[in-house]
């Protein structure tokens, strides 16, 4: 009997990615009950020693979670090595609010802001009115953060349009003035059928969008919310991932298993096709990002300090 096998070396990428090659960043939410305050911690202590580029904090519609934004940006950059980026909208405020917001940020040590427009106050569906005083348009609102001071600015980007735009074409009208306002990195809204990313990197090149767009991956937590998620969106949900977990409802175990599968199968997919750099919207929980990153081969590196 061999006592082993043959080690051959496999013609696909993400069988033997270089893991110092890949680049990965989370997205967090504040916590919005004390009880939800250290589920947040306990998952950016899991996923800190996977050294990520930058994580980033959302910031709720209308500014609603202003002060926990804030609060969880600083004791980021308090208590651990972490690079940090504040979500910051403009819907619902003046310019003199949001331009506070933005001193905050400076303030706290944040050097990168992620720059959105954010849902019209009537929620998704709604028609969008800007604040008499305020930023009207994401472009306006990336103009005004490079106004503020030396910040890096990231903004969204949208492989199946954003719901309010008219075509394709049209929302990358609005990816172009963004980048020409002074944002250098795009993040797209989650999506599961790569075709769709690569066909949208291919149409945003033509029209001579030459920034880094990362793929925004959404390993699915609960199913029924990501579908809702995605009908707010304007993102497709497949038919082959509905019947993936189509009579799971009351196996949890099996739906993270699931779900670990999901999320790895278009990160290596998409790795496979040349793409190195992944943002992960974790909904605050470790275990599927955790997983699939340690799939691509990244092992947790020297301690973070304490969060």
């Amino acid at each position: 009997m061999r006592e082993r096998l043959d080690v051959l070396p496999s013609p696909r990428p993400s069988r033997s990615a270089a893991a110092d090659r890949l680049r990965v960043s989370f997205e967090f939410f504040p916590p919005k009950t004390h009880e939800a305050e250290p589920v947040l911690w306990e998952t950016i202590q899991r996923l800190a020693p996977l050294q990520p580029d930058f994580v980033t904090v959302t910031y709720g519609a209308g500014g609603s979670t202003r002060e926990p934004t804030l609060t969880t940006l600083a004791r980021l950059v308090s208590q651990t090595d972490l690079p940090a980026a504040g979500h910051l909208t403009c819907v619902g405020a003046s310019r003199d609010e949001v331009n506070a917001v933005i001193n905050s940020y400076q303030d706290a040590g944040i050097r990168h802001i992620v720059a959105l427009r954010g849902d019209p106050q009537g929620g998704v569906g709604e028609r969008y009115v800007p604040h008499p005083d305020g930023y009207a348009t994401t472009a306006d609102l990336v103009r005004g953060i490079r106004a503020c001071g030396d910040f890096e600015v990231t903004v969204s980007a949208y492989p199946e349009k954003h719901p309010e735009s008219a075509s394709l074409d049209a929302d990358l009208d609005v990816l172009k003035a963004k980048i020409d306002a002074g944002a250098t990195r795009a993040i797209t809204q989650f999506f599961f059928d790569n075709d769709l990313y690569f066909r949208y990197l291919d149409r945003a090149l033509a029209r001579g969008i030459t920034i880094p767009i990362l793929p925004g991956i959404l390993p699915v937590q609960n199913f029924q919310q990501t579908a809702n998620f995605a009908a707010k969106t304007g993102a497709t949900i497949p038919l082959w991932l509905a019947k993936r977990f189509e009579g799971l409802d009351h196996d949890p175990a099996t739906r993270r298993l699931i779900a670990a599968s999901v999320a790895a199968e278009q990160v290596f997919d998409l790795l496979d096709r040349g793409i190195s750099d992944f943002h992960f919207y974790t909904m605050n929980r470790a275990e599927l990002t955790f997983a699939v990153c340690h799939m691509l081969g990244m092992r947790a590196q020297t301690e973070q300090r304490a969060a």
